[in-house]
């Protein structure tokens, strides 16, 4: 249950990132932008709020699309949408990059916290509440959006950031499928415990962010119980993803997309048998990436032998 591009309005490209906007935005832009809770001398303020709030929604996200690049993952799509953002990043296969890939974002928040604290503090020490009350409340307003959204993202529950960095701590002790079975029964524990307080507060934007957790928790447990029986599959000695450096299963898990038929990908060398096809590169079933059969050879070791 995420966003997609269809939909979406292009705002933008940069760092070689493009940028939309869901239309459902707009919708929330709407109310928001009517939102009687905060009240302010004149409707750019309101304006202006939430225009931070998209600014620092945006930062999040390329938090996380230029960490997922630092560590020579793949980031090129940022989805805005009223549950916040999404960035679209394809972090390598590994404990460490993941973890930076996901923890960027929040550092973001992080580093903004000291500056709007600042702002607050001038403005509560130069008397603004009094004298420029509009000023004030839009500082005030702010702290406490990219506060918030710090500590919400931060909650152990998968899939939101916190949960995500909690996947990536486990996954070093536990592995990639026992680290996302964990990470999800937590969230499943944790969304439990906030259900009285949803229902105290009886907000529908509440149940909506509810729906969208579950729903994602839903697939992420189902995503670590493939990912188990994948572990242990039989594995091809003599060869190894690129990307991640898992060994192929021995088995036809390769599906042709012209015939629809079953076949072992590195017993034909990217041929299907079936149809004759021939494909340049081969997925990975750990992590996903595409290489061509030749460079999945082990260097530097005994050619291997194909049944």
């Amino acid at each position: 249950m995420m966003p997609t591009r269809q939909g979406s309005l292009r705002l933008f490209r940069l760092f070689g990132i493009d940028v939309f906007l869901h239309w459902s935005w707009f919708l929330v832009a709407l109310y928001k932008l009517n939102d009687p809770t905060h009240q302010y001398g004149s409707f750019g303020w309101n304006l202006a709020e939430y225009l931070t709030l998209f600014l620092i929604v945006l930062m999040h996200e390329f938090g996380h699309a230029l960490a997922c690049r630092q560590v020579g993952g793949q980031a090129n799509q940022i989805i805005l949408w009223p549950l916040g953002g999404v960035a679209y990043v394809a972090p390598p296969q590994r404990a460490g990059a993941m973890l930076w890939s996901i923890a960027a974002g929040p550092l973001v928040n992080v580093g903004l916290f000291p500056i709007f604290s600042a702002a607050l503090f001038v403005a509560q020490r130069a008397g603004w509440q009094e004298e420029m009350p509009d000023l004030y409340t839009f500082i005030l307003v702010i702290w406490f959006i990219n506060t918030g959204l710090l500590a919400f993202n931060l909650l152990p529950i998968y899939p939101l950031d916190g949960g995500q960095i909690l996947r990536s701590l486990l996954w070093f002790p536990f592995g990639r499928a026992r680290s996302l079975m964990i990470a999800t029964l937590i969230g499943f524990l944790g969304m439990a415990a906030l259900v009285p307080l949803i229902i105290k507060e009886n907000f529908l934007w509440y149940y909506i962010l509810a729906a969208f957790v579950v729903l994602n928790l839903w697939r992420g447990f189902k995503q670590a119980r493939i990912l188990s029986r994948v572990a242990n599959l039989p594995r091809r000695a003599g060869f190894a993803c690129p990307g991640c450096k898992s060994s192929p299963p021995i088995g036809d898990y390769w599906v042709c997309a012209k015939c629809r038929n079953a076949f072992d990908t590195f017993v034909t060398q990217g041929v299907c048998p079936h149809c004759m096809t021939h494909y340049s590169t081969t997925a990975c079933m750990d992590c996903g990436s595409l290489h061509p059969v030749a460079d999945w050879a082990v260097r530097d070791s005994a050619p291997p032998v194909l049944p």
